[in-house]
């Protein structure tokens, strides 16, 4: 039996629930109820483009906050003992293995106006903050979510670095930001775009969250898709067409992050 035969199970696979969807909801975003080639769906979005804009920039904001936890974490765990290393890699992963609905809830009974933040800030004397239902507990809830997906990437590649390249900076006579600046952060490089497309994805695309943590005030395009299929204003044809656009528009911002990844890695290649 040849090779090649393998793969068909894999190809056929990838057919029927990568490509067949994704053909699906081209033919409706084009299509009108009758059937007939239009392109009154994409006409028709413009009126939402305030939530286009919420949802890329509270993704942007919730994945520069990932960046700025999770690189640090990653890169104290990459420089502990292999038996913590594992230890924290556990404790990092053992919330994933709990449903993501559940983890949400969990945060709304942190974060409500009776919740346990607010129960903690009056037992020490201080006021209490109006955090559920708001773009912050929104973001809160991405953070959390979605900050495994950061540190796992940055710490896998920062791990397998080579530690005597460090010892040769530092013996060239570059300080801890020197070697930071031109060694660590550019072979780190892959890890992080690695974890800002894991985690600005599904930020972008989030539907429970906003749900859950924003109350339902602050529309993402998780929600705005998920009522054209499934709520009152049932229109699938123009949800396929926000899916299509959202989909594309993610395609460019995460092209455009490996272009400049690509030059950043070619320039510390080049010696600049």
């Amino acid at each position: 039996m040849k090779l090649k035969y393998l793969v068909l199970p894999y190809a056929g696979w990838l057919a029927l629930f990568v490509a067949a969807p994704i053909v699906i909801v081209f033919v409706y975003a084009f299509s009108s109820f009758d059937g007939t080639p239009t392109l009154a769906n994409f006409l028709d979005m413009g009126r939402f483009a305030p939530v286009f804009v919420r949802s890329f920039r509270l993704a942007f904001v919730a994945t520069l906050i990932c960046i700025v936890v999770g690189y640090p974490l990653a890169y104290i765990l990459s420089k502990e003992a292999l038996r913590l290393q594992r230890i924290f890699i556990m404790l990092i992963m053992l919330p994933m293995w709990m449903s993501f609905l559940l983890r949400t809830y969990a945060w709304m009974s942190i974060l409500e106006n009776t919740g346990l933040l607010n129960r903690l800030l009056s037992f020490i004397g201080l006021p209490a903050l109006n955090v559920i239902n708001t773009e912050a507990a929104v973001i809160i809830g991405m953070v959390y979510n979605f900050l495994p997906f950061m540190i796992l990437p940055i710490y896998s590649v920062i791990a397998k670095i080579d530690p005597s390249l460090f010892e040769a900076a530092q013996d060239l006579g570059a300080n801890a930001v020197s070697v930071f600046r031109k060694l660590i952060l550019p072979l780190s490089l892959p890890g992080i775009l690695s974890g800002v497309t894991m985690v600005f994805v599904p930020a972008v695309s989030t539907f429970v969250i906003s749900q859950l943590l924003g109350g339902g005030m602050h529309l993402m395009l998780g929600d705005l898709i998920e009522m054209q299929f499934l709520g009152a204003a049932y229109n699938p044809h123009l949800g396929s067409a926000i899916a299509l656009v959202m989909m594309a528009l993610v395609i460019v911002v995460v092209f455009i992050m490996n272009r400049l990844g690509n030059t950043e890695k070619a320039a510390f290649a080049s010696g600049g």
